[in-house]
């Protein structure tokens, strides 16, 4: 082992390897059930496969936390092949779990995911992240290695066609596109108005102190309303509205449905985006305005040219908290007729049928994840060429 390769001792890939070997375990893989109604029955890989078995299927796991005990670059890769195979094959293994138990005579029958399942997922998505942490891959890489993960699942769609997922998507194929276009329209109108205010009202703090005092003291007063309660504070008055002026009732405008998710949401999303805002347009180094002036810039260019793209990368981390934050927040619009993917959550609820809230809950998680890793990349980026334009090597 060359010194260059050497790794500081990494107690977190033997952890996870092996709490995940525990739940393998321990704990249930999946369920099977003769219908939606009808309460599943648990499984453990050991019923399905034996103890023998099972402790086999096992060993991958035992071999991850080895390769990363004593840490090595070389052992570290293979580690994460093997973390990467071992995410491939998990659908191989809900698929032959549905092979052994599903009764073919029994054309409603149902599997669903058990908590070992999603334990191994998590802890198998922890250990991806930390390994290429740990290996110092390039960015490009967070990207390339869902790529196979998400070809297995695939593949392995034409024999997992039982899955209670899977049998709630495909019942409400065209109800689940329009939820999801809601969701998006919602958080992009919240977050595109709230990036426009935002802007104006940290420029408009700028130029008065006691508007800025006043100003952050509104809105977080505001953040630590519940959203809950925001939603029906704001039923009243846009019914009254609504009421009374036909253009707004033309428009859609009542005390349920877009209107008043669409102001909540722009509300929540407004103190991030100031925030990040002011102390972006604030913190920009007075030298480099001052050389700006000295080339003879006006005040117009000093900001377009000059304060703007220094302030911009911060800017745009304000745009990061409020996109994912507006994308969980929009869910609990569902509540006050306004759409979105958290119709599935509450009706899944209502109906004690977890797959469906699933279906509602997973598409969020997603696009957060996604929102969060594209604009996070963005700013990394607009952090470097910021860097280079200052002299300074990131």
């Amino acid at each position: 082992m060359t010194r260059r390769d050497a790794l500081p001792v990494n107690r977190v890939v033997p952890a996870l390897s092996l709490a995940a070997a525990a739940a393998w375990l321990a704990l249930a893989s999946v369920s099977v059930a003769p219908n939606r109604i009808v309460p599943g029955t648990a499984y453990a890989a050991s019923e399905l496969l034996g103890w023998p078995l099972a402790g086999v299927a096992c060993l991958p796991l035992l071999g991850l936390a080895a390769l990363a005990w004593r840490p090595h670059r070389g052992r570290l890769r293979l580690a994460l092949a093997l973390n990467l195979l071992l995410l491939m094959a998990l659908p191989a293994w809900v698929a032959l779990a549905g092979a052994l138990r599903l009764d073919p005579d029994q054309p409603q029958a149902r599997l669903g995911l058990g908590p070992a399942v999603w334990l191994l997922l998590f802890c198998l998505v922890l250990l991806t992240i930390e390994l290429r942490t740990r290996l110092a891959l390039p960015a490009w890489s967070g990207w390339l290695l869902p790529v196979p993960i998400l070809g297995a699942w695939v593949l392995a769609a034409p024999w997992l066609g039982s899955l209670a997922l899977w049998q709630e998507y495909r019942g409400r194929s065209g109800q689940f596109a329009e939820a999801l276009l809601d969701h998006l329209l919602l958080v992009g109108s919240a977050v595109g108005a709230s990036l426009v205010l935002g802007a104006a009202i940290a420029l408009a703090m700028r130029r008065d102190a006691r508007l800025e005092r006043l100003g952050f003291t509104l809105l977080n007063f505001l953040q630590t309303i519940p959203s809950l309660a925001l939603f029906g504070l704001l039923l009243a008055p846009l019914a009254w509205l609504s009421a009374r002026l036909d253009w707004l009732a033309a428009l859609g405008v009542s005390g349920i449905g877009w209107a008043p998710a669409f102001l909540a949401l722009l509300g929540y999303s407004l103190l991030p985006m100031v925030r990040n805002t002011f102390v972006a347009l604030a913190e920009v180094d007075p030298g480099v305005l001052e050389s700006a002036r000295g080339m003879g810039m006006g005040p117009g260019q000093v900001f377009w040219q000059v304060r703007l793209p220094l302030a911009l990368p911060v800017v745009l981390e304000g745009v990061r908290i409020t996109t994912v934050q507006a994308i969980g927040l929009t869910a609990v619009a569902a509540l006050i007729g306004a759409g979105g993917l958290g119709t599935f959550i509450f009706q899944g609820l209502g109906q004690a049928a977890m797959d469906l809230v699933l279906l509602g809950a997973l598409p969020i998680l997603a696009m957060a994840l996604v929102a969060d890793a594209l604009l996070g990349a963005l700013t990394r980026r607009l952090d470097h060429r910021t860097a280079l334009r200052q002299g300074v090597t990131p």
